[in-house]
């Protein structure tokens, strides 16, 4: 066998810079096949070792200790290091060679591990390794400018290369480990996010397109859905927020139909719509002879409601003195008959509705705190139509076919007519899109419609703006104390729409506003469309 050349001569010396670019070729070999961050490191490392002799090369990592907690960082990746000295590997921030390089950013080189006091030997000892002198050289990897780990390895300090050029490559090595991790993080941020987003898709897809005829797929719609779904099995009292118009009838029955009810009695009632004087018999019931006309006892619609849901709309209306009894009601689940002297038992699911402010009502002395406490147990907020524009198109769509089979047309909607109402504003939400299109399907001359014969349908956007302050309408106190008869045109729909949005949708006090009942008021609307 032909004796190796003796040290000295220069045919004994590795050709390093074919060792370097085998090193690099290998490693961008490996990360175009996988992006698995282990698989590509451990390689890096054992090429070092192999090819460089960089040996026990390792790559620490911070760790992810939580906020508050003191900072360290762990060996994450090794190669030559036996399991027991991967766990010993652990530095907190500063401590030793490894920590201050993560402390500092800077690059450290040990020439002689026995002469630097701060290297602690404390993943591999030195008895395990060779007795020549042995040097450690440390570089902090980065993240956006910031020290996120450090590669570092040991190497034998007398071999025929220099030390800069051993450098030259771990610095080379330590931006690519640093790129490769912020891929890594960049990839999983993506993917989690992906996951979420297809697991509210699967959601929607397993089900109806319509679940329970709430329609649409936008991300603000699926979040209320969720969230009604996740408590509909409980017994909890359920209160809907949002602003007029945003569907909280369809909302309370999704409820209803997705709760173990659903077989059961479904009862709606607009507070808004029921007089003070007939609340309580409205609710609760009567007894035959509680009043003038009782000639028979009626089951109010808590009792008609029993072992199902009851849906109080507008609950922001109901009097302070049936505040009371309503909260007597869902804390000790029995009623009494107005006229009547005995209990009666009712189970009873409420959901309750209101688009006023709750808080500020008990604040300001008009609703009850204890009662504002026993419904706002799951509140869930509806968004606005403005708020999930992509579900206007659907939408729009469904309202169209609703309104052709409804009144025998054919009437279809252009590409362009369908941006156009995606970009209005609809202050009203979805019952003003639903009048509209149900209005342009009745009065379309042409079976398409375009964005151009749209725009006359669509309500008047300058119009519809805040009136000056002479046009404001005047304090209540200020009405006369008789209504004069005004005809059923005498107010635009521009003005109904600005008084309920001057009284946050409540239809009495808008009407009171104007001069009118509640009927007048509530005709005018119906008659403008705006119902």
């Amino acid at each position: 066998m032909t004796a190796p050349p003796a040290p000295g001569n220069p045919r004994s010396q590795p050709d390093w810079h074919a060792q370097e670019l085998l090193l690099m070729r290998e490693v961008m070999r490996l990360i175009g096949r996988s992006l698995a961050p282990g698989l590509v490191l451990r390689e890096m490392l054992h090429l070092m070792s192999e090819l460089l002799g960089l040996n026990r090369g390792r790559i620490v990592l911070v760790d992810d200790t939580g906020a508050g907690a003191p900072r360290t960082a762990s060996i994450q990746h090794a190669y030559g290091l036996t399991q027991a000295e991967v766990q010993r590997g652990r530095y907190a921030w500063g401590e030793g060679i490894t920590g201050r390089v993560l402390a500092s950013g800077q690059p450290a080189i040990v020439q002689d591990i026995d002469a630097e006091p701060l290297f602690l030997a404390r993943a591999v000892q030195r008895s395990h390794l060779p007795p020549e002198t042995v040097a450690f050289i440390a570089l902090p990897i980065e993240l956006h400018h910031a020290p996120i780990g450090v590669l570092a390895c040991h190497r034998i300090r007398s071999r025929q290369r220099h030390l800069n050029d051993d450098l030259a490559v771990l610095r080379v090595l330590a931006t690519l480990v640093g790129q490769l991790l912020q891929l890594e993080a960049l990839v999983a941020e993506q993917t989690r996010q992906l996951e979420a987003r297809n697991a509210v898709l699967a959601n929607a897809l397993n089900a109806k397109s319509a679940r329970y005829g709430l329609i649409g797929n936008s991300p603000p719609l699926l979040q209320a859905l969720g969230e009604l779904e996740r408590v509909s099995q409980t017994q909890a009292t359920v209160l809907l927020l949002g602003e007029s118009g945003t569907g909280k009838e369809l909302f309370a029955r999704a409820v209803h139909l997705a709760s173990g009810r659903r077989d059961r009695p479904f009862i709606k009632v607009n507070c808004s719509a029921i007089p003070d004087a007939l609340f309580e018999s409205e609710l609760f019931g009567y007894e035959r002879g509680a009043f003038t006309g009782a000639s028979t006892a009626r089951a109010g619609w808590f009792e008609q409601a029993d072992s199902g849901t009851i849906f109080l709309d507008e609950i922001g209306e109901l009097p302070l003195a049936m505040q009371s009894k309503l909260l007597r009601t869902l804390q000790e689940g029995t009623l009494v008959r107005l006229g009547g002297q005995r209990e009666v038992k009712v189970n009873v699911r409420l959901v309750a509705a209101t688009n006023r402010d709750l808080a500020r009502e008990v604040e300001a002395g008009r609703f009850r705190q204890d009662l504002y406490y026993r419904l706002n147990v799951i509140p869930i907020r509806l968004p606005s139509l403005a708020e999930r524009r992509e579900d206007i198109r659907p939408l729009a769509l469904h309202f169209v076919s609703r309104a052709n089979q409804a009144h025998q047309r054919n009437v279809n909607l252009a590409p362009d007519a369908l941006a156009r109402l995606e970009a209005q504003p609809w202050p009203g939400n979805i019952r003003e899109l639903g009048n509209v299109i149900e209005r342009l399907v009745l009065l379309a001359e042409d079976t398409l419609v375009t964005g151009e014969e749209l725009d006359r349908f669509l309500p008047n956007v300058a119009a519809a703006s805040p009136p000056p302050a002479a046009a404001a309408p005047q304090p209540l106190t200020e009405l006369p104390l008789v209504r004069d008869y005004a005809p059923a045109h005498s107010h635009s729909a521009q003005a109904l729409q600005a008084a309920l949005a001057d009284h946050h949708g409540n239809q009495s006090r808008a009407a009171q506003s104007l001069g009118l009942t509640l009927r007048q008021f509530s005709y005018r609307l119906r008659k403008a469309g705006l119902r």
